[in-house]
């Protein structure tokens, strides 16, 4: 299939648009649209989609958009929207609401810094604010990797075994309005690909019940416990999609973690979405110069992939998080579940803070990571990579 010279926004709205349409003979779609920086082009593209049964509702607020989907999934429709930052958390009350009331809703979330003081660039505290909420979340490290995820992001939360809502979240700027060659998602494919959506708990006429009632904390106690249990469902639901997909479109889609030169390696690097491609280029330069580094790119986020990541680190002496957040008080987000993971083991594990409000994390930056996890004896507080003014 030939490639799409396209943005990020652009490649994930019309994955968005294919996917909503491919429910159209079933109960349709529809999302809620509130414009911000750097996401709004996604819902620009929505708004300028022909869906033969769907409909765009542009709202007032960010808050009233994930309203809309909230309605439009229990009603049995595919849901889906797109949000960044202060947007995002504007949205919190019915983020988690999604989630509690088991709704298999997609959302965009194109990472930028939450403000005061306002930033438009990347980081991943808006996004990461959210990960109590009962919502899956993946991280992509590029135009194809955000294409893909999102078209497995609907048939993951739409299984019956799952039924939560999704976050697919991309770096706001480096991938949003960059431009790559993309294989976007043909309708035809994405028909086979996508079954029809069906909610087991919509609403329906023939059987009237209340959403949303008041409840005895046991039943607060079982329904929280049916979200974790759905939750260690996903690494099985996640894989069978992943082959489902490359048996229709022909690639291979990469799951909760990827590793790069790991089976050897003293020195790990951990990152995520864009980082882990200039780890990726900088890990290989090693390799060649004989040093023993390896690299593993976390994607999956929540549920967070705890047993293939300590497959995956091995024998491994040393290992670095590379984060671009920072939870206030403690550390890197990414670097407190990493350390959560190997507290029964006796790796050195160091927590890096780099690309805060959207500094670049160039090679240089990465290659003086590196030399200083090589040479560490013991850990220390999270260190911050400054990026000079």
């Amino acid at each position: 299939m030939r490639g799409t010279l396209c943005t990020g926004n652009y490649a994930a709205g019309h994955t968005l648009a294919v996917a909503g349409e491919a429910n159209r003979a079933a109960r349709g779609c529809c999302g809620g649209a509130y414009p911000i920086t750097p996401q709004t082009e996604i819902i620009e593209y929505l708004r300028g989609f022909a869906f033969a049964k769907g409909r765009i509702v542009p709202v007032e607020s960010e808050h009233s958009a994930m309203g809309v989907c909230i309605g439009a999934s229990l009603s049995g429709a595919r849901a889906f929207t797109a949000s960044s930052s202060n947007g995002l958390a504007y949205m919190t009350e019915n983020v988690f609401a999604a989630g509690y009331y088991r709704l298999p809703i997609v959302m965009i979330a194109v990472n930028r810094t939450l403000g005061p003081p306002w930033n438009i660039w990347v980081d991943q505290g808006d996004s990461l604010a959210l990960r109590d909420a009962a919502w899956l979340q993946f991280y992509c490290d590029s135009h194809q990797d955000l294409v893909d995820t999102i078209a497995v992001a609907f048939r993951v939360a739409e299984d019956a075994r799952v039924m939560l809502p999704v976050m697919v979240a991309m770096d706001g700027f480096v991938t949003s309005h960059t431009e790559m060659v993309v294989e976007l998602l043909d309708q035809k494919r994405v028909d086979r690909y996508l079954p029809h959506c069906e909610v087991p708990h919509r609403l329906r006429h023939s059987r009237p019940a209340t959403i949303g009632n008041l409840t005895w904390p046991r039943e607060t106690e079982r329904h929280r416990r049916d979200i974790q249990e759905a939750m260690e469902r996903v690494p099985r639901v996640l894989a069978e999609a992943i082959d489902e997909f490359e048996a229709v479109f022909g690639r291979r889609v990469d799951g909760a973690i990827a590793t790069e030169h790991t089976e050897d390696a003293e020195t790990i690097l951990i990152a995520s979405s864009t980082m882990a491609a200039t780890l990726r280029r900088v890990v290989r330069a090693r390799r060649l110069r004989g040093e023993r580094v390896g690299m593993i790119r976390i994607k999956q986020f929540r549920p967070f992939p705890r047993s293939e990541l300590l497959r995956a680190i091995g024998g491994a002496k040393r290992v670095g998080v590379l984060d671009r957040n920072h939870s206030p008080g403690s550390g890197g987000i990414f670097w407190s579940e990493v350390a959560a993971t190997l507290h029964n083991t006796d790796v050195l594990l160091q927590d890096y803070i780099a690309g805060i409000g959207g500094g670049d994390v160039t090679p240089e930056i990465l290659d003086t990571i590196i030399d200083d996890l090589t040479s560490r004896t013991a850990a220390a507080d999270p260190l911050w990579q400054e990026v000079a003014v």
